[in-house]
């Protein structure tokens, strides 16, 4: 699987014939037909070669002129893995797009926060994907909008404005174009379940969805990592799954994430609705549920060393973060401290600096959202029960983070950001590369100076110093963030085990 797979016919062909979901993500069949679009691994009879046309974004089907399916859904499969493993600037917008920033800034903010013109983002996004970024943001309000008709009873006029359309009549109408039913129909049509509350704009209300993936994943490594450096109050572990508080574009939020056998099972309460697609997107992104865990395995299969651990418990993903700035602020209070230190110090500064907020959950132990870097800004790092090095670290990160010298976000460019973590006093290479595989994303961040990945090293007999490991690990890349996960995994840390 590689980028512009959709120009590869035959390959898509294959794919469509033997329905693997592996595909799902990777392009989109237009059947000619029909007028239809569909995911590979649609249940249907496979139409006739002549008749499909391969299309690179469910965006570019609905642009031609397609309808999805009513049958596979296309417009829920997984996103492309491409997004999330390359740097360039069509794959930093569209993390931006997934993040809602079009509905809220416009094509021009989206130019703007990649440093590029209008004209260029749309020319690029166009080439690669047969649509600009205001298609791909009107194909993502189209997936919200179908999500809160299914799964809720908002009435509909709270519904178009939650999904991010800007009227009524602009929803129904794209609805109609997309699904080729109206929104009523699109609510008759949907199974049978106990509706959740209707809630209003303001005014929380409880959404269950079903987050997709790519098989396989081996939730141990993830769910592990995430319940045991949890920062009380923030975070927490209950009832079999991970909870947290989200800081949002407009409001607050809890999410509970479970691991299931086929999806990730996703409660979100949000106190502003138009926040469901920018939530969904940061938990997708937090559990790394858009990998290609195929493609990663096979490639560090193919080291002998670490193919039994691959084999042992394929598809590890790698914990990743809902906040960048937050992640960047956790990684340097967890500087030289064990993972229990590490949680007291972010607890005692989410409880004194983080804004208060009500569990929804009478049993839950969520009470503040972290701080955010302009919280921090007035912080007195004398109250800090930290060397006076970390504080001075703690303090420049801050400054650079509210000045804007240091940008952290999806749009992030992982090698201009990591020289300028660096360039800061108090950072060092575990620390710049922590932040660029847990909150940029990167999939070939290394740590070769971390001790759990030194220790892994030395009992499986692969060189243990940091520059023969490094030389090593060249075979492993672009997915070396990923071996970081299987080589964590041979020590019996709580952050490789699932949580009971």
């Amino acid at each position: 699987m590689q980028k512009g797979m959709h120009t590869d016919t035959e390959r898509c062909v294959r794919a469509v014939r033997s329905k693997d979901a592996r595909f799902d993500g990777w392009f989109f069949t237009a059947v000619l037909t029909t007028g239809i679009y569909c995911r590979p691994s649609c249940p249907v009879v496979p139409p006739k070669p002549e008749n499909m046309v391969f299309h690179p974004s469910a965006a570019a089907c609905q642009q031609a002129g397609f309808r999805a399916c009513k049958r596979c859904r296309p417009d829920t499969s997984p996103g492309s893995p491409e997004w999330n493993q390359r740097a360039d600037a069509v794959a930093r917008a569209m993390r931006l797009i997934a993040d809602g920033t079009v509905d809220r800034e416009g094509v021009p903010g989206l130019a703007a926060r990649l440093g590029y013109s209008t004209r260029q983002v749309e020319r690029q996004l166009l080439a690669e994907l047969g649509a600009g970024p205001l298609a791909l943001a009107r194909a993502q309000r189209a997936q919200t909008a179908r999500l809160l008709i299914e799964t809720t009873t908002l009435p509909m006029t709270e519904i178009a404005f939650a999904a991010g359309f800007s009227s009524v009549r602009t929803f129904n109408d794209t609805v109609r174009e997309v699904f080729a039913l109206a929104p009523s129909d699109l609510r008759a049509r949907a199974p049978k379940r106990t509706p959740g509350p209707a809630g209003t704009t303001g005014t929380p209300a409880a959404l269950s969805l079903r987050l997709p993936f790519r098989a396989p994943l081996t939730p141990d490594n993830l769910f592990g990592h995430l319940a045991a450096t949890a920062v009380p109050g923030v975070e927490e572990w209950r009832d079999g799954a991970y909870r947290r508080t989200l800081r949002l574009p407009h409001g607050h939020g809890f999410v509970a994430l479970a691991p299931r056998p086929d999806h990730i099972a996703c409660r979100l309460t949000l106190t502003d609705p138009r926040d469901l697609t920018v939530a969904i997107s940061r938990c997708r992104r937090l559990l790394d549920l858009d990998a290609d865990p195929v493609a990663v395995d096979d490639r560090l299969r193919t080291d002998p060393v670490l193919a039994p651990l691959v084999d042992k418990a394929p598809g590890r993903r790698v914990p990743r973060t809902v906040d960048e700035a937050e992640f960047a602020v956790r990684a340097v209070l967890g500087q030289q401290v064990s993972t229990a230190a590490a949680r007291t110090h972010a607890a005692r500064l989410a409880t004194a600096y983080g804004e208060p907020v009500d569990d929804p959950d009478p049993e839950g132990g969520l009470t503040h959202l972290f701080p955010s870097p302009g919280a921090l800004a007035d912080l007195d790092p004398e109250t800090l029960a930290l060397p006076r090095a970390r504080r001075a670290t703690l303090t420049t990160l801050v400054r650079a983070l509210v000045d804007g010298g240091l940008r952290l976000g999806v749009e992030s460019d992982w090698p201009e950001v990591r020289a300028k973590l660096l360039a800061l006093p108090g950072f060092g290479p575990w620390t710049a590369d922590v932040i660029a595989m847990r909150a940029l994303g990167d999939p070939d961040a290394f740590l070769p100076t971390d001790l759990g990945i030194r220790r892994a090293a030395r009992e499986l007999g692969l060189p243990s110093t940091p520059a023969a490991l490094t030389a090593r690990a060249a075979a492993w890349r672009p997915w070396r963030a990923y071996a970081v996960q299987y080589l964590w995994a041979t020590d019996s840390h709580p952050i490789n085990v699932l949580p009971a």
